[in-house]
């Protein structure tokens, strides 16, 4: 591996339903990244909520302004030679389009994966209570039941959690990094 090629960075978006998979596949993919020495960061949406985008509802308005913070931040990382991870609903395709855009005018390579996790498997995950708490009527606007969600139309992956482990998933991503010379 050449100093040159290490130096590259992308951003790999990875969107999808709550429980999808999202996080979990970026930590996978981040520690073999990590493993191999290579410079790589997880944006994991829940945590840049927390932080970034603090006050922010989830309004249209402010999810958009939630995922173009976290793209903004995605493509400054790649464009100086981090591998980002981001594992965020961002269910809009406008507000993912507009990321994208951002990564094309710099010239950042950007990788779009949708995890398809049909939203009964990640009813049954529920890995933060977020489907039983709207279920019970004590949570509205959640994005794939009763809030909307834009699958993409043409991503450069796609994966179907519900057949496939997240060490498979992860490796399905690695496997579109190598095939395009990011690593």
């Amino acid at each position: 591996m050449t100093t040159t090629a290490r130096a590259q960075g992308a951003t790999v978006w990875l969107t999808g339903l709550p429980s999808a998979g999202k996080t979990t596949i970026a930590r996978r993919l981040s520690d073999r990244l990590r493993a191999e020495g290579r410079r790589v960061e997880v944006l994991d949406g829940d945590e840049v909520r927390r932080f970034l985008s603090a006050g922010l509802g989830f309004s249209r308005e402010d999810r958009n302004t939630n995922v173009q913070r976290i793209g903004l931040v995605s493509e400054v990382l790649a464009r100086n030679g981090v591998l980002s991870v981001v594992p965020v609903i961002a269910p809009y395709a406008d507000s993912r389009e507009a990321v994208r855009k951002r990564h094309e005018a710099s010239g950042t390579p950007y990788i779009e994966v949708h995890v398809a996790t049909p939203v009964e498997v990640c009813s049954e995950r529920d890995v933060k209570g977020l489907y039983a708490r709207q279920a019970a009527g004590a949570l509205t606007g959640l994005t794939g039941v009763d809030d909307p969600y834009e699958p993409p139309t043409d991503p450069a992956l796609t994966l179907r959690t519900q057949t496939q482990s997240p060490q498979e998933s992860a490796d399905a991503v690695y496997a579109v990094l190598a095939e395009r010379g990011l690593l």
